[in-house]
């Protein structure tokens, strides 16, 4: 007896229940393959992007708080120092921020320019109020070097109260009726304490000179009394003034004021600031 059997009815091709077979379980495979390529793509290099601007933010803040601190510290020495000299050194300012910080650390950190990127030339102290203000600017670099050299400013405010021993309002017994004036003087002034009388001045690095204002936004000039060729390595400026100068002593940094009865002056007007 022979049996004859449909091979067809044998098939060995594998089902799944949902009646896919082996090519396209195969080429649901490669599609899935496919996708989590292009998201990884895409993923990874968003991560580490992201990873890097969190630690780029992290020494933003490490280095503010190195400057904060440091300017802090440095300004407090400044005080005392202005104390005997009423000449606020910017450039001591600079090098005490530098050396409180670590020039190493200040090398290797996004501050751009290191050391010489940190800029104190518009801090101050105040004739009127004897405070010191002190400005310290930077810039940092940003993690966006596709874009070419991009750069953020940043900077630091604050006050320091100056040692000078003078309480405003204190007239130690003089005359209600004594006024102020200054050679070759055009007004009379009823508070010694007037910023006209007492001029503002800053010990700053020369080669910023290009780029400072003084108070009007003018720039500053050579003194034609002090300075004779080349600026020296720091220079004095005042924040009225035009003139830088190469000696503190130069006769375009004083003033002399003249304790002198209201009477004697019926022929000048009162300051603008001062006077009522």
């Amino acid at each position: 007896m022979r049996i004859h059997m449909n091979r067809d009815a044998f098939s060995t091709s594998p089902t799944i229940s949902g009646g896919a077979s082996a090519p396209e379980i195969k080429k649901n495979k490669k599609w899935k393959r496919a996708v989590l390529t292009i998201e990884a793509s895409f993923g990874i290099p968003l991560f580490l992007f992201a990873a890097l601007c969190l630690i780029w933010l992290t020494e933003i803040q490490s280095i503010r708080i190195c400057v904060a601190g440091a300017a802090q510290n440095a300004a407090k020495s400044a005080a005392e120092d202005t104390a005997v000299i009423p000449v606020l050194n910017t450039i001591k300012m600079k090098s005490d921020i530098v050396s409180l910080i670590g020039e190493e650390r200040i090398e290797r950190s996004i501050l751009k320019g290191g050391s010489s990127g940190i800029s104190c030339w518009k801090s101050y102290v105040s004739p009127t109020t004897g405070e010191m203000h002190v400005n310290v600017e930077y810039e940092i670099k940003l993690p966006l070097s596709v874009f070419g050299n991009i750069s953020a400013k940043l900077g630091e405010k604050f006050t320091v109260s100056s040692w000078n021993g003078y309480l405003s309002g204190e007239t130690d017994g003089e005359d209600a009726q004594t006024v102020y004036i200054t050679d070759n003087s055009s007004v009379f002034h009823e508070d010694y304490q007037c910023s006209y009388l007492h001029l503002t001045i800053r010990f700053v690095p020369s080669e910023e000179l290009e780029a400072m204002r003084n108070f009007g936004g003018a720039k500053y000039y050579p003194c034609e009394k002090c300075v004779m060729g080349e600026a020296m390595a720091g220079v004095y400026i005042t924040e009225d003034g035009r003139r830088y100068h190469n000696s503190l002593s130069c006769s375009g940094l004083k003033r002399t004021i003249h304790a002198v009865s209201r009477s004697d002056v019926s022929g000048l007007g009162g300051c603008s600031r001062c006077s009522n």
